[in-house]
């Protein structure tokens, strides 16, 4: 397999790099390189906003609903010129996971609201798929929806949402008939999160922060017309989203940003007379984790070529899942253990952000199905196991 781009791939790399460097406000960037998440909406929906307005606001969008129609490669392009440059990740829970099953199963008038508002920043999104006693067995999920005419009476609760605290609406998986099996009586409803009856309490994290939340529904009343699809088929639909939110999380473009910071980090701290670049021991192991990002690379890329023929994702998009978020994370450990002792100084800001990346990226083999459940779908799908 070829993996070197051609001209036109590589003329719009450039295309994109000059585009970041004049765009792309100094002050997001800073935020970004800091690990400074103290302005996170703020700082997503003014980046969504400015590539809108050059015209590249989703880039796996086809152009039809105001998508670039960009290539597999071009989008690829983008998403690591974009981490190595510390842009801001586009919200993906709008753009990459709800936006999707809106054009394939949402009726024309969901689209023709909801697409553009996503499009624009208008509307921030968040997921309500985890339950308690409910996260990588999803089916097994127990919120109620009851349909009282036109409108969907909603009881229970979701945790593990990601910045819902910030949200517009939420996407939700809900129970609608709890006398099939499990996966048959599952529906996808679309909710507005200013709706009565909905109490959002943020969970604080092992780094600190304030990223998750849990989210109650009380006698929550949604309009009917919110339904994705057909009732009762929201299992279909969840397949569909999970197997695009795993293929993100493998995250090559973030993986390559901090394999350079941790480059940088062992050219500058001196270690027995000698910075520790040099060291072959720890050398060694940086060169081990590169030839391992660089393999899963060419995987992605495989999964690339079989989406451009219009091929779901296999049990590629759990490798690409497993293998992203375990080389992420083996990255976040070398550049802790890199700092030693000096990832306990509170006062320097590279150990504060080394140590708050290392504690935050704990969660990332366990969501968008754990790494042991993607594991089992792997060999189901290969061996039939």
């Amino acid at each position: 397999m070829d993996l070197d781009f051609n001209p036109e791939e590589q003329a719009f790399c450039e295309e994109v790099r000059q585009f970041l460097a004049a765009k792309l406000p100094a002050d997001i960037r800073d935020r970004m390189r800091r690990g400074d998440h103290s302005h996170v909406r703020e700082d997503i929906q003014q980046w969504q906003k400015i590539l809108h307005a050059k015209g590249w606001g989703a880039p796996a969008w086809p152009a039809a609903f105001g998508g670039t129609g960009w290539s597999k490669t071009q989008q690829y392009i983008f998403e690591n010129e974009c981490a190595l440059a510390d842009a801001p990740a586009q919200l993906a829970f709008g753009i990459k996971m709800v936006a999707p099953v809106i054009m394939r199963y949402g009726s024309a008038e969901q689209q023709q609201y909801f697409l553009p508002r996503i499009l624009a920043a208008d509307d921030w999104w968040c997921q309500g798929y985890s339950e308690p006693g409910s996260g990588s067995d999803l089916a097994s999920l127990k919120m109620k929806a009851e349909r009282d005419r036109d409108h969907y009476v909603l009881n229970g609760q979701k945790v593990w949402n990601t910045l819902g605290q910030y949200a517009d609406w939420i996407f939700c998986l809900v129970r609608t008939d709890a006398s099939s099996k499990p996966q048959k009586g599952i529906s996808f409803l679309l909710i507005d999160m200013r709706t009565p009856g909905i109490t959002v309490r943020p969970t604080r994290l092992l780094d600190g922060t304030f990223e998750v939340n849990e989210i109650w529904f009380d006698n929550a009343r949604v309009p009917a017309k919110n339904l994705i699809g057909e009732e009762n088929q929201g299992w279909t639909y969840a397949k569909f989203l999970l197997g695009h939110e795993r293929t993100n999380i493998a995250g090559i473009g973030a993986s390559k940003r901090e394999l350079r910071r941790l480059k940088q980090m062992a050219t500058e701290i001196i270690k027995a007379g000698m910075p520790m670049l040099r060291d072959p021991v720890f050398s060694s192991r940086i060169a081990q984790v590169e030839i391992e990002l660089r393999a899963l690379e060419i995987t992605n890329m495989r999964v690339i070529f079989a989406e451009a023929k219009q091929q779901a994702p296999g049990p590629e998009a759990s490798m690409l899942k497993i293998r992203g978020t375990e080389i992420l994370q083996r990255i976040s450990e070398l550049q802790v253990e890199l700092l030693g002792a000096g990832a306990l100084d509170s006062s320097g800001a590279e150990a504060v952000r080394a140590t708050s990346t290392y504690l935050n990226l704990r969660k990332l083999s366990i969501f968008g199905g754990s790494n042991e459940i993607q594991r089992n779908i792997i060999a189901h799908m290969i061996l039939g196991l």
